[in-house]
């Protein structure tokens, strides 16, 4: 028997310190002065190459990002340590992700009227997580009190949608009756502060979303999943290298050459046109079309990729009711982003409204949920 699945509830957590372009941009260029300075020597042989310097005009230019909100600010502005202090926790403690995720899944589960005793499944999927084991989901889950199973997943900008992927075929099939899925990015120790191209792109954020049967929904904010769509192809244009065999590398500092880092122009010029193919493909299994949408959730990397997607899809400049922006206050939040932009966006369209959730990022990845207002 067919079953019609929603989502009916979404959750975000924001952490409680933002740091500005203006903030960033101080503290990258008095690192650049340090190290010129002390190398210069070197520079002027040619043996090292100067830093170069920002300025928030440029980021916002180059991204359209203003802020980003962080779990923890201490740190990043230091110009001789440039990253956050997030002190180590004991193992008897409630870890960082799972603080935040918790947040976020409260907020959905108030949301679509659920308690702990409705859901049955719980997955935390995200760019990084703190930890190889045991999983945070499984620390989630015992936190809020939720019996049955829960399991990580790491798809990096996509890990979001590719989440809800598995939890809609779950239901579908009967092996969990509601699944709540969050995404706790906790992106900003994986970034360079020290590089111009890349020191402003991340924020921290937790997002959350509750899939479940229609027949069990009680909110009244569902939106119908119509399908999903998921593609990957495998590129090391945006990558993350850090991981448990990091150590036995021998390069010194071993964790400075792990950190993101990604050849921004290539990712530009080839994931926009395979986002927009994706889309194109996955609308047309519902004899739907761009003009159909009401509705762009879109994956919040960087503006100028948003405003090209949505115009190669419409044949025309996307408004901001139509496409909405979060990453100007957000920033990049990695899987999150296109899922801020449903929570914060939705609620006010109409019953048969039909929208697109998609995201890309490394892999490449590609994940698209096809949605309809109840």
């Amino acid at each position: 028997m067919n079953k019609n699945i929603v989502i009916s509830g979404t959750g975000l957590y924001t952490p409680p310190y933002s740091v500005s372009n203006e903030e960033l941009v101080e503290a990258l260029n008095a690192h650049a002065d340090k190290y010129n300075e002390e190398n210069a020597a070197a520079i002027e042989a040619g043996e090292l190459t100067a830093k170069s310097k920002s300025s928030a005009e440029f980021i916002e230019k180059a991204s359209g990002i203003k802020s980003r909100y962080v779990y923890r600010k201490e740190g990043i502005l230091d110009v001789d340590r440039l990253y956050p202090v997030i002190p180590l926790k004991a193992e008897d403690e409630t870890s960082d992700q799972a603080l935040m995720a918790i947040e976020a899944a409260k907020d959905a589960m108030a949301a679509a009227n659920k308690t702990a005793e409705d859901i049955d499944a719980v997955i935390v999927s995200c760019a990084y997580t703190q930890r190889s084991y045991p999983a945070i989901a499984i620390e989630v889950q015992t936190a809020l009190g939720i019996e049955g199973f829960g399991f990580d997943m790491l798809v990096a900008c996509s890990a979001a949608t590719f989440a809800l992927q598995r939890a809609y075929e779950m239901v579908t099939a009967g092996t969990a009756k509601a699944v709540l899925c969050i995404n706790p990015e906790l992106t900003t120790p994986q970034i360079d502060y020290s590089d111009r191209d890349s020191h402003f792109i991340f924020g921290d954020v937790a997002t959350a979303t509750i899939v479940e049967a229609e027949d069990t929904a009680n909110s009244e904010n569902c939106w119908d999943v119509l399908s999903t769509k998921a593609f990957t192809s495998f590129s090391n244009n945006i990558r993350s290298s850090f991981g448990h065999a990091a150590r036995t590398n021998d390069v010194d500092p071993f964790w400075k050459e792990n950190l993101f880092h990604q050849n921004g122009r290539k990712v530009f010029k080839e994931v926009c046109p395979m986002a927009a193919e994706h889309i194109n493909e996955h609308l047309s299994r519902h004899d739907l079309t761009a003009d159909n949408v009401q509705r762009w959730w879109l994956h919040q990397a960087n503006i100028n990729m948003n405003l090209l997607i949505s115009k190669k899809l419409l044949g025309r400049d996307a408004t901001a009711e139509e496409a909405p922006i979060v990453l100007d206050e957000f920033a990049n939040t990695a899987s999150a982003g296109s899922l801020i932009a449903f929570h914060k966006y939705s609620q006010d369209l109409k019953a048969g409204d039909h929208g697109v959730i998609c995201s890309f990022g490394a892999g490449y990845s590609i994940g698209s949920l096809v949605v309809r207002k109840r």
